[in-house]
């Protein structure tokens, strides 16, 4: 594992570079990610995509899927594309603090 300073704290990553404790997640690091992957400003609807993955994953210990995200959000695929350019469930579980989910490549 390797690790990062994130707001001043040493943080453990895993090997696809998200938070490796789920416990050292809270909006500030969420913040802090998402300027690192090139995301300015987290809007109502990114809030909503994240708190979806960790409630998600809370009960069911894995991320959910794009379907799932877009299903259960409300939020359309074109929209969380552009929410999280790349790939969004990769990048919303990195914002949210959780590993990559099962489903991603």
């Amino acid at each position: 594992m390797t690790t990062a300073n994130i707001l001043g704290k040493t943080m453990e990553l895993d090997a696809d570079g998200n938070l490796a404790n789920r416990n050292d997640w809270n909006e500030d690091v969420a913040r802090f990610l998402a300027a690192q992957e090139g995301i300015a400003e987290l809007t109502p609807k990114h809030w909503a995509v994240i708190n979806l993955m960790r409630e998600v994953f809370e009960k069911e210990g894995d991320a959910p899927s794009i379907r799932r995200l877009t299903k259960e959000s409300g939020i359309d695929t074109k929209t969380l594309y552009s929410l999280f350019p790349k790939g969004p469930a990769k990048r919303a579980a990195k914002i949210a603090g959780l590993p990559k989910p099962k489903g991603c490549i």
